[in-house]
């Protein structure tokens, strides 16, 4: 997993809604396939649909050896009342600190409390983190009972 990649995308996505773009691409991996559905079912985007360089895929086009290079993931951006739905995506690991958390120290930030270094969920915040299981917004581990590294911060 690459905290490098993943902060750009968060940087270009940022850069994007200010922008007041209605469709962006970023590139395709599994990682941040994960994110951008997570995004997704928490409403913070509108749609997310594989696609080229050139744009999104009329119709299926299944990723090969030849053509993995260009394959992108183009994202559906959100607006309410003429303002970004996403306004901000922070990552909370860095590549030089990675934060690691169990179930106890998850509910404390859902609660909307300050856990060590991580700054409480306000209302319509989401926050993602890496699990032996895969990526998952900081309830649904919770409902799960697994902790893991926090990835980003979603405002």
């Amino acid at each position: 997993m690459s905290l490098v990649n993943l902060a750009h995308v968060c940087s270009h996505l940022q850069n994007a809604t200010k922008a007041r773009l209605g469709v962006t691409s970023v590139p395709s991996t599994k990682l941040i396939l994960a994110i951008a559905l997570g995004l997704q079912d928490a409403g913070f985007i509108s749609s997310v649909t594989r696609g080229s360089i050139s744009g999104p895929d009329e119709t299926f086009v299944p990723t090969t050896q030849e053509n993995v290079a260009t394959r992108r993931l183009w994202l559906g951006l959100k607006y309410f009342d003429n303002e970004p739905v996403m306004s901000k995506l922070s990552l909370v690991s860095k590549p030089t600190q990675r934060i690691w958390m169990g179930v106890k120290g998850l509910e404390e930030i859902a609660k909307g409390r300050k856990y060590q270094y991580v700054d409480g969920l306000q209302p319509g915040e989401a926050l993602f983190l890496s699990t032996e299981k895969g990526i998952f917004e900081v309830r649904d581990a919770i409902e799960r009972m697994i902790g893991g590294q926090l990835l980003v911060r979603v405002r």
